[in-house]
């Protein structure tokens, strides 16, 4: 078991991984834009319960090596919390750096 964390919804960042032959690419999304994955990758999404994400896989389409990439990158999504922290800045600094 592993804690995923979201963000209303969604991821906090972009994310690219790899597994294997496979590739995804996960995106945040607006709210209401909802799950926009395919097959193996939206049900892993699903069950985690995002609601809003653009996400694509490319390269092999093997079920198996899909859904380990997307638990693999889900898994090294950072939260700003983790990633000021590690900066040594606050939160509202890291928020301000993105814009």
């Amino acid at each position: 078991m592993t804690t995923i964390s979201l963000n209303k919804h969604t991821i906090h960042h972009e994310i690219t991984w790899s597994f294997g032959a496979s590739k995804i690419f996960m995106k945040p999304a607006a709210e209401g834009t909802g799950i926009i994955a395919g097959g193996a990758m939206r049900a892993v999404l699903e069950v985690l319960g995002v609601k809003n994400i653009l996400a694509k896989s490319i390269g092999s389409t093997n079920p198996s090596n899909i859904v380990r990439a997307t638990v693999g990158a889900l898994k090294n999504v950072q939260t700003p919390d983790y990633v000021a922290a590690k900066r040594g800045k606050n939160v509202s600094m890291i928020l301000a750096e993105q814009a």
